[in-house]
């Protein structure tokens, strides 16, 4: 984009204040303009419809992930559903891989922290606009060190292990786990934990990622369906 044809941009934020702070240093390049603000995803997607008829969408959409009702990754998914042609990125204070995780499939276009350097927004607001995926220097260095952590703990696993971890992946609580491998409730606790730390990982639900990424279980949609209760 250029001066003479910049990137438009939408915000949407609940805090008024984030909004005008946005708003102000981006509005200060000269190749980005921001034509419209709103307070929450589905004021976002109501003024989205509104422009798609009255006038031309904007390039950007720069739109916090926690909202109250339709959050920021609720919000992205239904506006590349309904307007393709606008790219999000998500602005937030949580760095979690699983957030990322989902906001990407949701369709966003770029990632990036609250507390990033205007320069970082303004240049994911740039990727975005020139059709590229734009990750916070922070989080790409996370999603990078959790991808590679993972492949290489999996072959430290033991068979048993390896059970478990497929097991969870396909939805078994602790009881059921136990039940179909016929050991205890505890032994199979124990199990989990172990692939937990070896995996470098926190919870089932990143358990059960590994696991479909690693090709231990088909991934959902493709024959069988993922959850992942407590047990």
């Amino acid at each position: 984009m250029t001066v003479e044809h910049p990137i438009t941009v939408v915000v949407v934020d609940d805090h008024a204040v984030v909004r005008r702070g946005l708003t102000t240093f981006l509005g200060d390049e000269p190749d980005i303009r921001v034509v419209a603000e709103a307070g929450d995803g589905q004021s976002a997607l109501s003024l989205l419809d509104r422009l798609a008829v009255t006038g031309p969408l904007p390039d950007v959409a720069l739109v916090d992930v926690q909202m109250p009702g339709l959050d920021g990754i609720a919000t992205t998914r239904s506006i590349a559903d309904r307007h393709p042609g606008v790219r999000v990125v998500i602005l937030t204070s949580f760095g979690e891989i699983e957030r990322v995780h989902a906001a990407l499939a949701a369709g966003a276009a770029g990632y990036v922290l609250k507390d990033a350097e205007p320069e970082e927004i303004t240049a994911a607001v740039r990727a975005a606009a020139a059709g590229e995926v734009y990750l916070d220097p922070l989080v790409a260095r996370r999603l990078t060190q959790r991808l590679v952590a993972p492949a290489a703990g999996l072959s430290a696993l033991t068979g048993r292990e390896r059970d478990v971890l497929t097991l969870v992946a396909t939805g078994r609580t602790n009881r059921q786990i136990a039940a179909e491998l016929v050991i205890s409730e505890r032994t199979a606790r124990t199990h989990l934990s172990n692939v937990l730390a070896k995996l470098r990982l926190t919870s089932r639900t990143q358990a059960a990622l590994v696991a479909i990424r690693e090709g231990l279980v088909p991934a959902p949609g493709a024959g069988s369906a993922t959850a992942t209760r407590k047990g």
